[in-house]
């Protein structure tokens, strides 16, 4: 008998997340599923360190939405989106590593 297409979908180890998610209920969660919760505290002061994470994901959206295709999705079909996805991530590294050398 044949499973699904693709490989098999693995758990992560830990997930990052923002003041946002703080709390005991989805830290729970999280746990009894065997995952360690990274998640900043309501009310601290900040300078947990998770930014620095947070900041990589939301500068490489911002790249990606120079390219109007993706940021609007005018495609319906989740493959030709993926692949224009794909296209656009080629081209940031093309850009990144131009600019370097």
């Amino acid at each position: 008998m044949r499973g699904k297409v693709g490989r098999p979908r693995r758990r992560p180890k830990r997930v990052t997340a923002d003041r946002g998610y703080d709390y005991d209920s989805r830290r729970r969660e999280l746990r009894q599923r065997g995952i360690t919760p990274e998640i900043a505290r309501r009310k601290t002061d900040h300078g947990s360190g998770l930014g620095r994470y947070r900041w990589v994901v939301e500068r490489t959206f911002a790249w990606l939405h120079q390219f109007k295709r993706l940021l609007v999705r005018y495609d319906r079909r989740g493959d030709m989106h993926q692949a224009f996805l794909a296209i656009g991530c080629c081209l940031v590294c093309f850009r990144r590593l131009s600019r370097s050398l």
